[in-house]
């Protein structure tokens, strides 16, 4: 059940001993995705399932061998879900209220940042916007985003669009 992931995840691992720079592992199945707004319950405890020990692994195989404290590693999906039923046993998209964790990389560990209101439906302490996300990660990897600018059609750009604040709280 595991056998597919873990083996991107020791995969990951080596291609980070031999200095591979950025490195992606991803999870889906053909018949269960991580979209789900049908069979939420049995779709999410399998694909749990598959993806929580090699996680575990890879993370306990980087810091045994010193390299999570260089290696960020991030997890994340496309959106958050409602706290609410969609249908019989689904979650519609949640765009106020997600879930991204890293490890390693300079980030601290063992905390929480951000939380949502009782219902789990809008994000209200620590607000975290994708462009500050970005922001962080650019920033734990180095990069200044605010000096990441092109200029298109007589504007500025960067990937943190004009916002874009690094939470400098959860650095290590």
């Amino acid at each position: 059940m595991t056998e597919d992931f873990g083996r991107q995840c020791l995969l990951a691992r080596r291609f980070c001993e031999r200095g591979v720079r950025f490195v992606q592992v991803t999870h889906s199945d053909s018949e269960v995705q991580w979209d789900q707004h049908g069979n939420l319950y049995q779709g999410h405890t399998k694909n749990a399932a598959e993806v929580d020990k090699p996680i575990a692994g890879l993370l306990k195989d980087l810091k045994s061998r010193g390299l999570l404290e260089d290696t960020l590693v991030i997890w994340g999906g496309e959106f958050g879900r409602t706290p609410t039923a969609q249908g019989n046993n689904g979650r519609d998209h949640n765009p106020h209220g997600f879930t991204v964790w890293m490890a390693g990389g300079g980030v601290k560990g063992g905390m929480a940042y951000g939380a949502t209101d009782d219902y789990g439906y809008y994000a209200e302490r620590d607000k975290m916007h994708v462009h500050d996300l970005h922001a962080t990660i650019l920033h734990l990897l180095g990069l200044d985003h605010e000096r990441l600018t092109f200029r298109y059609a007589g504007r500025d750009f960067r990937l943190t669009d004009v916002d874009g604040h690094v939470a400098k709280a959860i650095l290590a």
